[in-house]
C-alpha cells in the first residue's frame, strides 16, 4: 500500500502532517503535538519550523505557548488533504482491506468528511461506494471509525449498474452527492463523474 513515507522521509514530519490534516480545525501547541505524535520535543520543533517556513503551517504566540494550525491558502492544501485521507484513518483501512470489502470501482469521501467538518442536514452522504461490495465488511470498518471519531458516518453503496443508471437518469440523490466537494479514495474522479 502507498504511504506518506514513500515521498516524505522524516517520520516526525509525517506524524505532524497526519495530525494536522486529520484534524484541520484544530490548533496545537508544541507540547500537545509532542504528546499526540509521541516524538522528541526537539525533533517536533525542528519539523514545525520547516513546515512553517515552507508555508504549510501558521503559528501564533498565546501567553507562554506557541500555537500552530494549517494554512488553507497553501497551494497544495487540497492535495495534502487527499493524501492524508488515503494514508490514515478510514481511507487507509478501506484501502488495506480492499479485497475483503469486495470489487470496489469507486470510493469517494465528501470534502466535509475528509476535512473533518460536520455534515449539514442538506448533505446526505459522507461516503459514496460503487461496486460489488461485501456490506458487513464495509460496515465494520465504518463502525470502527465512528466509534473513534464519536460521530455517525452516512454512506451510500451502489452497484456499478445502479450508479450508471442513476447517473444517466440524473437522479437528484446522486447529483446531490456528486455536486459537492470530494476526495477520491479509490478510483479516478474523471471516471466517476464523466
Amino acid at each position: 500500500m502507498a504511504e506518506l513515507g514513500d515521498i516524505i522521509t522524516s517520520k516526525v514530519r509525517i506524524k505532524i502532517l497526519e495530525l494536522f490534516y486529520s484534524n484541520l480545525g484544530e490548533m496545537y501547541h508544541v507540547r500537545g503535538i509532542v504528546r499526540e505524535t509521541k516524538e522528541e520535543i526537539n525533533a517536533v520543533r525542528r519539523e514545525l519550523t520547516r513546515l512553517e517556513s515552507a508555508g504549510l503551517l501558521k503559528k501564533e504566540p498565546r501567553g507562554n505557548r506557541l500555537y500552530y494550525w494549517v494554512r488553507r491558502d497553501y497551494p497544495f492544501f487540497g492535495d495534502l488533504v487527499s493524501i492524508v485521507a488515503k494514508t490514515s484513518g478510514l481511507g487507509a483501512e478501506i484501502i488495506s482491506n480492499r479485497k475483503k470489502v469486495g470489487g470496489i470501482s469507486f470510493i469517494m469521501f465528501s470534502g466535509k468528511l475528509a476535512r473533518g467538518k460536520d455534515r449539514k442536514k442538506e448533505d446526505q452522504v459522507d461516503i459514496l461506494v460503487v461496486g460489488e461490495i461485501v456490506l458487513p465488511e464495509l460496515s465494520n470498518l465504518i463502525r470502527a471509525e465512528e466509534s473513534k471519531k464519536g460521530k455517525e458516518i452516512n454512506y451510500a453503496v451502489m452497484s456499478r449498474e445502479e450508479y450508471e443508471f442513476r447517473k444517466k437518469r440524473r437522479d437528484p440523490f446522486l447529483l446531490g452527492i456528486l455536486s459537492g466537494s470530494r476526495v477520491m479514495i479509490i478510483g479516478d474522479e474523471e471516471d466517476l463523474v464523466g
